[in-house]
């Protein structure tokens, strides 16, 4: 068997392993190999448990010998975020309060995973409380980038992408509230799709006594290829619970066969977000190859004031993740909280008031956020898409000192907040739109990716205009020195 198999996309080794070219266990002893070989420089796995997803590798290879599959992943070797309850492993968030929460009970999407055939073997590697965009914490230590040792592979579902950038697993599934699929997914160069909100159950992936949705916050694949997020998407989507009693998800096709057939705004630059003219200049060149392609591109966007717009995001956001904070954090936030009263604008009061605002307060915002999403609507009657970055540059540096609302990194010569780049986490997080990130090539050695955003539960034609870019300009490589593992 060669060792570079695990480097194919999911769909092209279920393919494989149905026609018996290859054994689920084969693939997912490559798999392990690839951990052995290199976990140790990256640390994107950090639970396992390898001898049960071995005898059901074996359970699916005696199924395939009888001509029975056991769905679209039937025999893959999968890896999945830590935070994705999966019993017999802790879902700890990266925090060490929280290292003996063991579910009874799976998550949905692990679930739904387990029975569309998937053989999990892993959990990867994530921030303290999936609060960054580094992937380290003192549990587990910190996720490197496969690209370069020395810079963050993205969070909080960076193990997510570092494990399928260096073939440890067929597919992946992260969360995304602040661009937690789409950053790892751009700075490793593989795909990652935010769903609508709400397409996916959030059970299974809550704090610890967390009962209630998180608003923002969505569940999602990353992959290796655009038609493995489709997949993965038909597999993982829809309700739980009571609303599975009667409702049904019937997502729209994308109604397009090719490029020539799109119509697209593009935004590559804000007033909100300082962003990286090295990174703009290769992602309009991606977009001028696509307009050589035949995709009618237009400088557009929803008529909406970028700043106004990226207040009310952060403020929406910190509210939602102000739920989960201990009661310390709560406290120590009562300065800040002051400080914003007082008009004092700064991210950490922002922050910290977001904890305390009132309900009235957080009703006018979602209200206000309730027109944006109506503005989305009304570009989306001209536009098929919008295109526009993922982030403010490629991977960074790590830097995991003091704490993130006080580090900076460097942006057009320039050191500018990291948490300036949330703007284009928001920019469709915010309103609950899905959004695709596709890999377009590299820049000085490090991955890019394109941001892909669509209107809502029109997920799946931002996949498809992903895997139409992928079939055009090129999509997922390995990174130097992944290639191949020695037999």
């Amino acid at each position: 068997m060669t060792q570079d198999l695990m480097l194919k996309s999911a769909s092209e080794l279920s393919q494989l392993v149905v026609s018996r070219q290859v054994s689920a266990r084969e693939l997912l002893e490559e798999a392990i190999g690839r951990y052995e070989a290199f976990n140790p420089q990256v640390n994107a796995v950090i639970e396992h448990q390898i001898e049960n997803a071995q005898l059901q590798a074996s359970v699916a290879d005696e199924l395939t010998a009888r001509g029975e599959s056991s769905g679209p992943f039937h025999g893959l070797p999968v890896t999945i975020k830590e935070a994705y309850d999966w019993v017999g492993t802790p879902s700890t968030w990266g925090n060490p309060e929280w290292v003996a929460n063991f579910p009874d009970v799976n998550s949905p999407s692990v679930d739904r995973l387990i029975n569309a055939g998937a053989i999990i073997w892993a959990k990867t590697n994530v921030p303290f409380m999936l609060g960054d965009w580094q992937s380290f914490n003192e549990i587990y230590g910190c996720t490197n980038n496969p690209w370069d040792l020395s810079r963050t592979p993205g969070g909080s579902s960076g193990g997510s992408a570092v494990s399928l950038a260096t073939g440890m697993s067929a597919i992946e599934i992260g969360s995304d509230i602040g661009a937690s699929i789409r950053n790892p997914a751009h700075y490793c160069g593989v795909f990652g799709h935010k769903p609508t909100m709400g397409l996916i159950p959030q059970t299974g992936h809550v704090a610890p006594g967390i009962e209630a949705v998180v608003d923002i916050a969505v569940m999602g694949p990353l992959a290796r290829s655009a038609t493995d997020l489709d997949r993965a998407l038909s597999v993982l989507a829809g309700p739980d619970g009571l609303d599975a009693v009667g409702y049904r998800v019937e997502l729209p096709e994308p109604n397009k066969e090719s490029l020539s057939d799109y119509r697209v705004g593009v935004l590559l630059d804000s007033p909100a977000c300082a962003t990286s003219t090295e990174l703009i200049g290769h992602l309009q060149d991606t977009i001028d190859d696509l307009g050589r392609l035949g995709v009618d591109v237009v400088e557009a966007t929803p008529q909406i004031d970028q700043n106004e717009f990226f207040e009310n995001y952060l403020l929406l956001l910190r509210a939602a993740t102000g739920v989960s904070i201990g009661e310390q954090a709560f406290n120590s936030a009562l300065p800040g909280h002051a400080g914003w009263e007082r008009g004092e604008r700064t991210y950490r009061n922002l922050v910290d008031h977001a904890a305390h605002m009132t309900h009235r307060e957080w009703y006018e915002l979602h209200q206000q956020r309730e027109i944006y999403r109506r503005d989305w609507s009304t570009f989306f009657e001209d536009f098929d898409l919008l295109l526009c970055p993922a982030a403010a540059s490629t991977a960074f540096v790590h830097d995991h000192e003091g704490e993130r609302p006080d580090r900076t990194i460097e942006v057009n010569g320039r050191q500018e907040p990291v948490v300036d780049q949330l703007f284009w986490a928001g920019w469709s997080c915010s309103v609950y739109l899905p959004s695709t990130v596709a890999p377009v090539g590299l820049i000085n050695g490090l991955p890019a990716g394109l941001q892909i955003v669509a209107p809502h539960l029109h997920d799946r034609r931002s996949i498809h205009f992903a895997s139409l870019l992928e079939a055009e300009i090129g999509g997922f490589i390995a990174p130097p020195g992944y290639e191949r593992i020695e037999s």
